[in-house]
């Protein structure tokens, strides 16, 4: 199998080339990078050669895009609208041109579609986020972003490739620097406690769900359109955090009321959404279809997580 991920150099590209490159699989990674990694070099702006790589590949996975783990000042705005929307057209418009084009295009998307909400946001039965009266007005930045990058996906005319819109939830994995990283250091220094009024649900994935998950998605022929990339099991922000304690051995934990957590956002540069929006994200079309988590409980994941640090 020939795949080529736009954005591969990240954390969730370089788990699935060393998934298939351990499986003997062809894995380009395309960037605008000239880095070890990259083998497709592109401007990311318009077409050029880079779009032969995609003539004969058998999947194209688009991962690329600015960290929303930023503040959203205009300039981080641009740039995060661009990298989404301006890259996804792109490649919709490389596809139409191709004579044997990719049978399968997976599109990075995002669980922040969904309203702020502790209601079960399933794949079918959800409500899209829009100026909720009890959501922050910064958050309906997140919501319109990811609703243009998955139009531009659907938008795109490609009647011989498959698409599917990956609506990922925090992966947590056991490298350092990612987010269950940085959630240990957290806890370790007694600042592991309830964050916000703690009723917020979040929405997580194991690394090694995930990965599993999005190779399983490329054998499911008829599977297409959105998808929930998030465990079963999505959780309370106070629960989540106590059983992320106890394994840690963490006796206490300071709690964060949202003011504070407000505050130290804007000291980290980033954004407060991240950890007090509500996303009880539910992956129903996976389970309906008959994909099996291998860690579908956050305190089964956690133990093995840190079994792995």
């Amino acid at each position: 199998m020939q795949l080529v991920i736009v954005g591969g150099s990240g954390q969730i590209g370089q788990l699935l080339t060393s998934y298939w490159r351990n499986q003997g699989h062809s894995v380009q990674i395309m960037g605008r990078s000239t880095s070890t990694q990259t083998t497709i070099s592109w401007d990311a702006v318009q077409l050029g050669p880079w779009v032969e790589h995609l003539e004969h590949s058998d999947v194209l996975i688009n991962l690329t895009g600015k960290s929303v783990n930023c503040r959203y000042t205009a300039a981080n705005r641009r740039e995060l609208w661009r990298s989404r929307i301006e890259t996804t057209r792109l490649l919709g418009q490389a596809i139409q041109q191709l004579s044997n084009p990719p049978r399968l295009w997976l599109q990075a998307s995002g669980s922040a579609i969904y309203a702020h909400s502790n209601e079960p946001q399933t794949e079918a039965k959800h409500t899209i986020g829009g100026n909720e009266t009890h959501a922050s007005a910064r958050w309906q930045f997140n919501v319109d972003l990811v609703k243009a990058w998955e139009y531009e996906a659907v938008a795109a005319k490609t009647p011989h490739t498959r698409k599917i819109m990956l609506r990922t939830s925090m992966m947590m994995s056991h490298d350092r620097g990612g987010v269950f990283d940085i959630l240990c250091r957290l806890a370790r220094s007694g600042l592991g406690g309830t964050i916000g009024n703690g009723q917020q649900y979040v929405a997580w994935i194991h690394s090694h769900d995930l990965v599993r998950a999005i190779a399983w998605l490329i054998e499911q022929p008829d599977l297409a359109g959105p998808i929930n990339l998030s465990a079963p099991q999505p959780l309370p922000n106070h629960q989540f955090m106590r059983h992320l304690r106890q394994a840690l051995n963490t006796r206490f934990g300071v709690p964060i009321p949202s003011p504070l957590m407000q505050i130290g956002a804007w000291m980290l540069r980033t954004e407060a959404e991240l950890v007090l929006k509500s996303r009880n994200v539910i992956p129903q079309r996976l389970l309906e279809h008959g994909f099996r988590f291998e860690y579908p409980s956050w305190p089964e994941a956690v133990t093995n997580l840190l079994q792995l640090r």
